[in-house]
């Protein structure tokens, strides 16, 4: 019976280290067996791919150091020309494997994690769309075509839910509940693994219930589907909103689910909203991400202290 992992006997008198490969595997394992979410379970596999990409070979415990994950920062950001969120992603999931490499199973004797850690960034402001642009963006949605309809849909509940993309492809039909405005998001399908209830608006309950009688023939228990029934992709979510904001002729800003995120958190505070509701909403556990979604422009500021000055509130 083996004491630990380190070693795999070849005789009864030979060893042979662990490869790179083989302590990831079993890293992977013990991920898996904590109920990761597959998308976060591929990315730790992508990014690993990635820096085999970048060492072009296999490494043993010895070779794992310090030097050799720092300069694949350095070859990221200074020969790739990636951005520092693209080196942080995967920086991060690698620290979890070296971590767990140093103190878990002592696999290798360097503590490469505390050194190997994301690099700074600028916050990343994403603009939110005004009024006016919005309005376009809904316009310029053909919506007697099925896949404009669609969009049509999909923007009004990005718009007022605020969920993500990846969550708004895996609503399903059951998780609709017309009667108390909501949609539940289940907690395997949420970014942070906790599910929440959303509130719906009386406008997008009604667009989101004409399209579901339109695909309940499908009979797929998903909400959002491709021409064909099937399930919907990001991607795709993606790429219609993009088509739409060049036929809305919005080129001054991105025109993504995550730019209509952040429009929907800005509009719920200009509209009077409290940030604490909010912050449920969104589904962060700290206020500081809210307020990086909640980006006013000089003008909502001035617009909100016109109205809510200390003065207003002495001189009645």
């Amino acid at each position: 019976m083996r004491k630990n992992l380190t070693r795999r006997k070849r005789t009864a008198t030979t060893e042979i280290p662990l490869s790179m490969t083989e302590m990831f595997e079993e890293f992977m394992l013990i991920k898996k067996g904590e109920g990761l979410a597959k998308r976060t379970i591929t990315e730790h596999y992508n990014n690993f791919g990635y820096f085999k990409d970048y060492i072009n070979r296999e490494l043993l415990a010895d070779e794992m150091t310090t030097e050799l994950f720092m300069g694949w920062i350095t070859f990221m950001r200074d020969e790739m020309d990636y951005t520092p969120g693209t080196i942080n992603i995967r920086v991060r999931t690698m620290r979890a494997f070296l971590r767990y490499c140093y103190e878990d199973k002592a696999w290798i004797s360097e503590p490469i994690h505390k050194r190997f850690k994301p690099i700074k960034a600028p916050i990343d402001v994403v603009e939110a769309f005004t009024v006016e642009e919005y309005r376009r963006l809904i316009a310029a949605i053909d919506d007697e075509s099925y896949v404009g309809f669609r969009t049509k849909v999909i923007t009004f509940v990005l718009l007022d839910t605020m969920v993500r993309v990846c969550e708004l492809v895996d609503i399903k039909r059951q998780n609709i509940d017309f009667k108390t405005m909501s949609i539940r998001l289940e907690a395997a399908d949420t970014k942070t693994r906790v599910g929440r209830v959303v509130p719906i608006s009386a406008r997008t309950a009604k667009l989101l219930s004409e399209y579901m009688k339109e695909t309940e023939d499908f009979g797929n228990e998903y909400v959002f589907l491709t021409y064909e029934g099937e399930k919907i992709g990001e991607a795709t979510v993606r790429d219609n909103l993009r088509v739409y904001g060049q036929v809305a002729k919005i080129t001054n800003k991105r025109v993504s689910p995550h730019t209509l995120r952040h429009t929907g958190a800005l509009f719920y505070i200009l509209n009077g909203g409290d940030p604490f509701s909010l912050q449920r909403i969104l589904g962060h556990s700290h206020m500081n991400m809210v307020r990086r979604y909640v980006q006013m422009t000089n003008m909502d500021v001035q617009n909100q202290h016109s109205a809510h000055s200390p003065l207003n509130y002495v001189f009645k």
